[in-house]
């Protein structure tokens, strides 16, 4: 641990790490293109390796050097949803829904309620730490067990959730736009939405919630240190217990919710609904392709809702602030992007992506590998990667542009490949968890 610590605090910036492989990729394509490299797509295509160091890669890369950056398909999501999921998380209403969801359960019931909560506390960003892991440790207080499980419980469950959240999350947007950006150097029209992986992230919230329950029951209360103690019994809650305001605001909001999913399940419900595409479709529609817009309607609409009630909202003046605010969060994440929507945009002019995806495409399916065993090779393979590289954004934005394109020559949904890389971000933030408490 140690070792990987010191190697991980040695690496750059991520920001200076995507122009140090823009400039890697330089290199790489003046050897290629010198060398004469080219590659035939699966649409018959002879394409050559171009030189980004010639005189035609300077000048793509100065004149389009905004263009990619206004391009980049996550940035205009990630903005679009942060705005709405800001209303909700600075008027209090994310944190309040949170403290309900650990203190509303019986006794026996606790630690998986705080594993659950762990799972969906990402709709916050990286407040989920602030707000849960205290609450978690004054949970299992308030049952009467230690308060450092609760903790443990709360942390593990937020890091290992990074991606399994049943709500749509600020992370959805970003890795979606992410894994868009990928797959148009093989397809121009695809398309990830944000809800792409929602089942299979429903399915692992409740996953992964069961295991930390049974793990917590069958190991951690076994230890000495951790084991339950009656003296810690108290009926006092301390801040876990919302107030009356607080309630109120999350009943406004609770039926906002009913009476939201109402209006899109009314909406989209005729056949030759404006939201619908072709054929009444709802997968390939409007609205799905506005889903970053919806999400952040809903949670702002939500969070108006309960502000307006608990006291955190006064005027109208009050929500664009508070939205104002949310992009000020953002505001690290938009100076990354830029860095990395120029190496996306030097990847795909140079063709180093099309002769390594299609390559490699074409020697895995010569050697007959299952997929299974191709997605086991790129779990393991990301893994390491982001022990060291601890930025999920970062980490995916480096390894979108191979993978994705790979895959999808493989006939492997560019979003199976996005859930795979989610997995790999949970198992790799619980490896690197001792790292982050050091």
């Amino acid at each position: 641990m140690a070792v990987i610590e010191r190697v991980g605090n040695a690496l750059p910036h991520p920001f200076w790490l995507f122009w140090i492989l823009s400039a890697v990729l330089a290199v790489c394509s003046a050897a290629c293109a010198w060398l004469g490299l080219s590659v035939v797509t699966p649409d018959d295509t002879l394409v050559h390796v171009r030189n980004l160091l010639s005189g035609e890669g300077l000048r793509m890369a100065v004149s389009t050097a905004g263009s990619n950056f206004a391009e980049f398909p996550p940035l205009l999501m990630i903005i679009t949803v942060i705005m709405g999921v800001a209303v909700a998380e600075r008027s209090g209403f994310l944190e309040a829904l949170m403290r309900v969801g650990v203190s509303r359960v019986p006794a026996s019931m606790v630690v998986f309620a705080v594993a659950f909560t762990g799972t969906v506390s990402h709709v916050a960003s990286a407040a989920a730490y602030v707000i849960l892991v205290p609450l978690g440790g004054l949970a299992l207080k308030a049952v009467g067990r230690s308060p450092i499980l609760g903790i443990v419980v709360a942390y593990t469950s937020i890091a290992s959730g990074y991606d399994a959240s049943p709500v749509p999350t600020p992370n959805d947007a970003i890795f979606a736009g992410i894994t868009t950006a990928a797959a148009h150097m093989v397809d121009d029209q695809a398309y990830i939405s944000p809800l792409s992986n929602w089942y299979f992230n429903i399915a692992s919230s409740l996953l992964l919630a069961t295991v930390i329950t049974l793990i917590t029951r069958l190991v951690l209360s076994k230890r000495d240190d951790l084991e339950p103690d009656e003296n810690l019994l108290t009926d006092d809650h301390g801040s876990i217990v919302v107030s009356a305001s607080e309630s109120c605001g999350l009943r406004r909001a609770g039926v906002g919710f009913l009476l939201a999913a109402a209006a899109i399940v009314l909406v989209l419900l005729p056949s030759d609904s404006p939201l619908r595409g072709d054929g009444g479709s709802i997968v390939d529609s409007p609205f799905l392709d506005g889903i970053s817009l919806v999400v952040a309607l809903v949670f702002g609409f939500l969070g108006v809702l309960y502000g307006t009630a608990a006291g955190t909202i006064t005027k109208g003046s009050d929500v664009p602030t508070l939205m104002a605010e949310g992009i000020k969060q953002m505001a690290p994440i938009l100076v990354l992007y830029f860095a990395v929507a120029q190496f996306l945009a030097y990847f795909e002019w140079t063709h180093l992506g099309d002769l390594i995806s299609t390559k490699s495409a074409r020697l895995l399916s010569d050697i007959g590998a299952p997929t299974a065993v191709i997605f086991l090779g790129i779990l393991l393979l990301l893994t390491v990667v982001n022990v060291l590289i601890t930025s999920g954004s970062a980490m995916w934005s480096m390894a979108a542009p191979v993978l994705v394109p790979m895959m999808l020559l493989l006939s492997v949904p560019a979003e199976t490949t996005q859930a795979a890389a989610g997995t790999v971000r949970a198992v790799a933030a619980e490896v690197s968890a001792p790292l982050a408490r050091r």
